[in-house]
């Protein structure tokens, strides 16, 4: 049974004193008091399940599509002026970020501010709660970092006077700070937990992995991918197709996940993804030529050789199995049985310009996570999100063995137990590569394996390939057009990249009304 986490308690729990002691102190009784709160391990538990409120969903389906393998779909979106590189500090999406991050930082730090007060009766329980905070703590501050860079690093519960006078933070004691809350929590959490859905010491060690990566900090990424890769728990699942579906949640492969119930918890990811035909879908993100014609051909050759055999009559012959169990291309077989058809005149929902405002853009749609269970319910949704899975972990501990010019047997082991899952089965990735070779290998390895799963985004600003992949109209499918080969292309939407600005977000407008100590990042 899936763990469902207690929503908002941090943000409800309230301290009471009185100046006189002549007046009368009452119980309230429409929340809980912390004069009657942090007595036992229940409460601790509890305490720590709302930390837990703030970590992704649906939103990290989303991320991509402000990269250059994806495109906001609908023209109102909050993301679409970010993808076109005219959004200002005001926009919407960069405070809600912003927010949501903090939100589950003061609920991490109310809970480490709190919990010496619980008198203890299951000292490994109320350790592994410290831990998952910790770690979630870390998670939150991974976030911000990763969009804003230096952020006011706050590792106490605060009030509104001492929020006015925050300063940013230096991104490096900011990343020293995830990794040393990550450390603690390892040596605080079990293996595996009983409830599902709670951090683990691999989802620990995969969160600094990530973390160390992002940083550049690559001898430490290693390290801490390995310790996961060596602890066994983990393996990565047989079939990648069914990787995302309700039959695989839990799965051996996942290490962090999002967990949702439908009726009771639910999410609505079937609806922002899955073709416009299902279910009157609304498409929020749709994937782009540049993530199709990423998928190698299934001799490991890309469509670009010559020599690959690639018939552009026929592109999706062929073709890494990835590419067909990611994403719908036209007359891929949908979840209700009936043909994807989203060709410009094919007369269905799904056909680009056919009139359906919420048709795809691009000729493409998102497969990952949908599912035949919510047709009848798109926004109704209860599987699973994955946040971290074995196989990023890999090509983590691939990839920074290479940008450590480390490179042995191991970092090839990596990449090609990723390439060779039973239904993916790509050929293996030569020995003797230069350091530049497999540094593009790997790139393009986490571009087809975690497409849409809130990764890539990240990637291109640390790669800092953005200002080169991102500028330009968004492309889609080549189709057949009165006998020649025509590509779609939107010039009505065209993608700008600044490479002295967008590398990072602006801090929201509003913060810096708020607090005149916050500086804003340059040129926004």
């Amino acid at each position: 049974m899936k763990t469902k986490y207690i929503i908002g308690l941090a943000g409800g729990l309230l301290f009471f004193s009185s100046c006189r002691k002549d007046l009368l102190v009452t119980v309230p009784t429409d929340r809980i008091s912390s004069e009657i709160y942090w007595k036992t391990d229940v409460d601790a538990t509890n305490a720590a399940n709302a930390v837990y409120t703030y970590t992704d969903g649906t939103v990290l389906t989303f991320w991509d599509g402000l990269s250059d393998i994806g495109h906001f779909n609908t023209t109102g979106a909050a993301e679409a002026p970010i993808d076109q590189g005219v959004a200002d500090a005001l926009n919407s999406r960069f405070a809600e970020q912003y927010t949501t991050s903090y939100k589950g930082i003061h609920a991490a730090n109310y809970f480490m501010d709190n919990i010496q007060k619980v008198t203890v009766s299951n000292a490994a329980l109320v350790n592994s709660r410290i831990g998952e905070v910790r770690a979630l703590r870390a998670y939150y501050y991974l976030k911000l970092v990763g969009w804003y860079g230096a952020v006011p690093l706050v590792t106490t519960s605060i009030g509104i006077e001492d929020g006015a006078k925050l300063v940013r933070t230096d991104v490096a004691k900011i990343y020293d700070f995830i990794a040393a809350d990550l450390d603690t929590a390892v040596t605080l959490l079990p293996n595996t937990q009983t409830d599902k859905g709670r951090i683990t010491k691999g989802a620990a060690y995969a969160l600094k992995a990530r973390a160390m990566l992002y940083a550049g900090r690559y001898p430490e990424a290693a390290a801490a991918a390995k310790a996961v890769i060596d602890s066994k728990v983990y393996t990565l699942y047989p079939k990648y197709q069914n990787l995302f579906t309700y039959a695989a949640e839990n799965n051996s492969e996942v290490i962090m996940d999002k967990e949702f119930l439908k009726d009771l918890y639910s999410n609505n990811v079937f609806f922002s993804v899955a073709p416009s035909s299902l279910a009157s879908a609304v498409a929020q993100v749709v994937p782009t030529k540049q993530l199709a014609d990423e998928f190698e051909m299934t001799n490991g050759k890309m469509i670009t050789d010559g020599t690959s055999g690639f018939d552009p009559y026929n592109p999706y012959v062929n073709r890494d199995p990835r590419m067909g169990f990611s994403i719908y291309r036209p007359g891929d077989l949908l979840v209700n049985g009936k043909t994807y058809n989203s060709t410009p005149g094919s007369g269905t929902a799904d056909a680009i310009g056919g009139g359906n405002l919420y048709a795809t853009t691009t000729g493409y749609n998102l497969k990952k996570y949908v599912n035949p269970e919510d047709v009848g319910t798109p926004s109704n949704c209860g599987i699973n999100i994955i946040i971290i899975r074995y196989a990023e972990v890999l090509l983590t501990y691939a990839e920074a063995k290479i940008e450590a010019n480390q490179i042995d047997q191991s970092v090839y082991d990596a990449i090609n137990l990723v390439r060779s899952r039973s239904d993916v089965n790509m050929p293996a990735i030569a020995t003797g590569q230069t350091q530049a070779q497999l540094r593009a290998a790997v790139r393009h390895e986490r571009i087809v394996e975690l497409a849409f799963e809130g990764l890539h985004t990240f990637d291109i600003r640390r790669w800092k390939t953005a200002e080169t992949v991102m500028p330009g109209p968004i492309q889609g499918i080549t189709y057949v057009k009165s006998g020649t080969l025509t590509t779609v292309v939107n010039n009505s939407f065209i993608r700008s990249f600044k490479a002295n600005r967008d590398y990072l977000w602006p801090i929201p407008q509003q913060e810096i009304i708020l607090n005149k100590n916050l500086t804003q990042n340059p040129n926004w």
